[in-house]
């Protein structure tokens, strides 16, 4: 291409910015920003994130150096570290943290910090969520689900032991036998009650493909009956429903194998694939039944390259195979690139016109549940991932004498209701999973009030080690750290 006509063409690009302003650009044409410079600057940070990770793996990390860590946290704590607002005023403590500490195959579990274990010599976790960048800690302390929590439940369900620093600067271990209570209230605290330095996670053995089957199901009663059946179901290890309507559903369920039919085989995870939310929709719209043997992998990161689907929100055309044979090896951009450059016009945009929500009610008002969303916020698709919950103790827990089949519906896009409004309406649904005995996921926005929020979470074991570990005055409140008013 001449020079000069390129040139040409960048002068008219700025002067286009420069009438119509940047702020204009970033919210109405954002996809412009994002392919320019979030993708690109999304690969240099993937490069200077891996290059810095081998060198720390290769000149740092050692399972031998943790102990040496875990005093160098202990140090850097005071009488003190509550000064003010979550993250805006509160001390920060340095955690350089990030080894597999031990593989112990014969016991099935993985010590680890930070990084999470996928494959590694034939074993995987039982339950891996979605997206490349959550560590540990956060699955610990906040939660994590995958189309595997039917059978083995949430994150928090497939830790055995932790080891925290305390308040008082103590390093503690706890298991189900040793400070039961401590092991117990530490998910979904979100650090308010110590600093998590290590967790043993059981493991199980992987296997090369999943044998995926899809199935197109029509009528909301139909689509709630059949998922709860796929989902009682414990020969699927995987099972997840994706809902594109009030009334038409995919429902997938999937098992893990070692052999795959060549004819049947879809490797998702490639750049230039569909996205594979826009992959099920395909099969709702032939009205067709299939099955496709898809690598773990790929499988575990079905919906990581689209976001689930919140890029399409972003990129418009990011599923156009064009733009996925030419740059869809750029995507996703880091979600964290994109929280740092939205500034206040968009997050406030973002906030009123937006929703990002995943709540957890009981299997047996998935019907209900389901029409609830349609009325109050109206966004498709929806996911429909199960999971078990046992009967325990801590925040969450079944209300009643037994383990229970929950479902996790997400709801991650742009409400289609003409009386939207993010706080009324977000605070209505907080009100419907109260009600139904539900939990809500504390990453996203938090309307509740104070006495909401523990009517909604069992906080009697929470709040007395709170009390007896000395956390008052040094760590905040969990309410305190999630609502609303903490974060902006």
């Amino acid at each position: 291409m001449d020079p000069l006509y390129l040139g040409g063409l960048v002068v008219l690009f700025l002067l286009w910015i420069k009438v119509n302003g940047l702020d204009y650009v970033i919210v109405h044409q954002r996809w412009i920003f994002v392919c320019l410079f979030l993708l690109p600057l999304s690969v240099i940070f993937d490069v200077y994130y891996y290059m810095r990770a081998w060198l720390t793996f290769k000149m740092c990390s050692a399972p031998k150096q943790h102990d040496q860590r875990v005093r160098d946290i202990q140090r850097q704590l005071t009488v003190s570290l509550r000064v003010g607002k979550y993250k805006k005023t509160n001390k920060n403590i340095m955690i350089n943290m990030m080894d597999i500490l031990e593989v112990d195959t014969q016991r099935q579990y993985v010590c680890v910090w930070f990084v999470y274990l996928f494959n590694s010599l034939g074993w995987t976790l039982p339950v891996l969520p979605e997206l490349d960048k959550l560590t540990v800690g956060g699955l610990v302390m906040g939660t994590g689900i995958e189309s595997s929590s039917h059978i083995y439940g949430l994150f928090q369900h497939i830790c055995v032991a932790f080891e925290l620093v305390l308040a008082d600067r103590s390093l503690v271990r706890c298991t189900e036998e040793e400070n039961s209570d401590l092991f117990h209230a530490v998910p979904w605290s979100c650090g308010t009650l110590g600093f998590l330095v290590a967790a043993e996670i059981k493991i199980v053995p992987a296997r090369y493909w999943v044998c995926l089957q899809y199935e197109p199901i029509r009528g909301l009663e139909n689509i709630c009956r059949r998922f709860s059946e796929a989902s009682e179901d414990k020969n699927n290890t995987f099972v997840e429903g994706l809902q594109y309507s009030l009334y038409d559903a995919v429902i997938m369920s999937g098992t893990m194998t070692d052999t795959a039919e060549p004819d049947k085989i879809n490797r998702i995870g490639l750049h230039y694939k569909p996205w594979f939310f826009k992959r099920v929709e395909r099969y709702l719209t032939e009205n067709n039944t299939a099955v496709e043997y898809i690598p773990l992998r790929h499988y575990y990161h079905r919906h990581t390259r689209s976001i689930f689907w919140e890029l399409q929100d972003i990129i418009q055309f990011g599923n156009h195979p064009v733009f996925r044979w030419l740059f869809g090896w750029m995507v996703p951009p880091k979600i964290s690139l994109l929280k740092l450059t939205q500034g206040e016009t968009i997050r406030q945009l973002y906030e009123q016109h937006h929703v990002v929500q995943d709540m957890l009610v009981p299997m047996k008002h998935i019907q209900t549940a389901i029409a609830r969303f349609h009325q109050d916020i109206h966004v498709y698709p929806l996911w429909l991932c199960p999971f078990v919950l046992p009967l325990c103790r801590g925040m969450v827990h079944p209300k009643g004498e037994e383990a229970e089949l929950y479902v996790d519906i997400g709801a991650y896009g742009e409400p289609r209701v003409k009386h939207f409004q993010a706080k009324a309406s977000c605070r209505q649904l907080e009100q419907f999973v109260r009600e139904m005995h539900g939990f809500q996921m504390l990453y996203a926005d938090v309307y509740m009030e104070h006495s909401e929020f523990w009517e909604m979470f069992d906080g009697t074991l929470y709040h007395r080690l709170r009390k007896e570990l000395g956390c008052q005055d040094a760590f905040p409140e969990v309410y305190d750290k999630i609502c609303k008013a903490a974060r902006h």
